[in-house]
C-alpha cells in the first residue's frame, strides 16, 4: 500500500509538472506575439497629425532662413503637387563681389580725355526678393517616416537699391569723391530641390532646399545658387 501511494504521488507530480511546462510554453508564445506592438491609427495621427490622404488641401505659413530670409507660404492642393510663394530680403552680403563687378555698367559711355573713375565702395539699402514655385513631391518614407522629397520650377523677381561711392580723377593731379544711387530690378527662372519633414506631434513641417537662379532680364545668363531652411505651421 505504501508503494501504491508513492507511485500515485510520483504520477501526480509528473502530471502537474507537464501542465506547468505547457502553460509556460503558451505564455511564452503569447508574449512573443506582442514583441512588436502595433500602433493604432488614432495614435499614428497623434504622432503625425498632418498630410492625411483624405484631408487635402492643406496650407502652410512660416519662415525661411538663408538666401533669401523670407516669409514663406505653401499651398498643398493634393499629395503630390504644391505651390510656394516666398517674400523677403536676400543675403546681400553674399552678392558684394557681384555688385562691385557691375559698377562699370553704370558708368557713362564716354568720359573726358583727362578723366578717370575708380570704384570706392557700395551700400545696399534694400534687396527685396519675391518668388513663386510649382513643386512635385513624393514620399521618402523608406528613408524616414514623414519625409517627402520635392523638385520644381518657378520665377523670381529681385529689386536692389544700391549706392555707389567712387573717385573721379582729373589729369591724375586732381580727384574728388562722388556718389550715385540706382535701382536694379531684374527677374529670372529658378529651379529648386529639397525635402520636407513632418513627423512631429505638432502641425508643423520643416524643410531644407537648394535653388538655382538664372537671370533673364538685366544680366541674362547670370547664375546664382541660393537656399535655406525653414519651418511652416500647417493648417
Amino acid at each position: 500500500m505504501p508503494q501504491l501511494k508513492t507511485v500515485f504521488a510520483i504520477a501526480l507530480v509528473l502530471i502537474l509538472s507537464e501542465q506547468m511546462t505547457f502553460a509556460q510554453v503558451r505564455k511564452s508564445a503569447r508574449s512573443a506575439s506582442y514583441g512588436m506592438p502595433r500602433v493604432s491609427r488614432s495614435k499614428a495621427i497623434i504622432m503625425c497629425p498632418i498630410f492625411e490622404e483624405s484631408k487635402y488641401p492643406y496650407q502652410g505659413i512660416g519662415l525661411k532662413v538663408g538666401d533669401p530670409f523670407a516669409l514663406t507660404y505653401k499651398f498643398y492642393p493634393s499629395k503630390h503637387w504644391a505651390l510656394v510663394v516666398d517674400l523677403g530680403t536676400t543675403a546681400s552680403g553674399l552678392y558684394s563681389t557681384y555688385y562691385r563687378g557691375i559698377f562699370a555698367s553704370y558708368l557713362p559711355d564716354t568720359l573726358g580725355s583727362n578723366q578717370a573713375i575708380k570704384y570706392a565702395t557700395h551700400l545696399i539699402s534694400a534687396d527685396w526678393h519675391l518668388e513663386s514655385k510649382f513643386l512635385y513631391q513624393w514620399d521618402a518614407e523608406n528613408i524616414s517616416k514623414g519625409l517627402q522629397l520635392y523638385a520644381g520650377l518657378g520665377w523670381q523677381w529681385r529689386n536692389a537699391n544700391i549706392q555707389y561711392d567712387f573717385v573721379r580723377e582729373f589729369d591724375r593731379t586732381e580727384s574728388r569723391f562722388e556718389r550715385f544711387k540706382t535701382v536694379r530690378f531684374t527677374y529670372g527662372v529658378v529651379a529648386v530641390v529639397g525635402f520636407e519633414y513632418s513627423y512631429f506631434t505638432l502641425p508643423v513641417s520643416a524643410f531644407i532646399e537648394a535653388e538655382l537662379f538664372v537671370d533673364a532680364f538685366v544680366d541674362p545668363g547670370y547664375q546664382r545658387f541660393q537656399g535655406g531652411v525653414g519651418l511652416r505651421y500647417i493648417f
